[in-house]
């Protein structure tokens, strides 16, 4: 998997989606600069399309746990091939640019203290190889010049993939997910993660580093689903 990645970095390469000569990445600039990017008025705290950018009726109701929500694009054709490409299929030659999309979509946010990703279970850890949002923030934090806390939180409870459970049960299974192992009081916090669904696992996380002490959370994610 290394030498392939090293490989692609190195070698011109063709577009993934057009096919095109993209030189040493994965996404030539007219197809990356054509993927559905989120932008327009939406709700500030979970990223969900607004009139006037207002707070939306669920955060309005049941405030979640975090503070802000940053998507680089809506959840759809061909951002939703891609991701699951990177997740599943260890196509780690995407993650200079879905980190670049995240890169250009955080570009005047307020700057945080530090990087989070989302964690992974060890058994998925085991299963998939590698966690991709650490990867993603790994590579933001290198042109953000922010540190990484990716040794702050740890997952120990193994839940079903979100995306398997229906909206309602979400919650429920993720709940009591995540230790907090590292010192975050104080601290201004951006999760790091690939798509935002029902936030569930977001809100959970969140919750458990307010409950430590942090003083803001905010979401930073490839996809928003709308």
């Amino acid at each position: 998997m290394v030498w392939s990645s090293l490989v692609n970095r190195l070698l011109p390469q063709s577009c993934l989606l057009c096919g095109d000569h993209s030189g040493a990445r994965s996404l030539c600039p007219p197809c990356h600069a054509e993927l559905p990017w989120h932008g327009g008025e939406q709700c500030p705290v979970c990223a969900i399309p607004t009139l006037h950018g207002s707070h939306c009726g669920a955060c309005i109701k049941t405030p979640p746990a975090f503070d802000r929500t940053t998507a680089a694009w809506r959840y759809g054709w061909p951002v939703d091939r891609l991701i699951p490409a990177y997740k599943y299929r260890s196509q780690l030659e995407l993650t200079h640019a879905l980190a670049q999309g995240l890169l250009q979509a955080t570009e005047g946010v307020d700057r945080p203290d530090m990087l989070l990703p989302m964690p992974l279970h060890p058994a998925r850890l085991r299963e998939r190889g590698f966690n991709q949002s650490q990867e993603l923030a790994r590579q933001l934090g290198r042109w953000r010049q922010l540190p990484l806390a990716d040794k702050t939180v740890a997952r120990i409870k193994l839940t079903p993939p979100q995306a398997s459970l229906p909206h309602d049960e979400r919650q429920r299974a993720i709940r009591g997910a995540f230790a907090v192992q590292g010192k975050v009081a104080g601290q201004h916090l951006a999760l790091v993660d690939d798509v935002m669904t029902t936030g569930a696992s977001l809100n959970e996380l969140a919750q458990a580093l307010k409950k430590a002490g942090a003083r803001r959370v905010d979401c930073w994610v490839l996809a928003r689903t709308l």
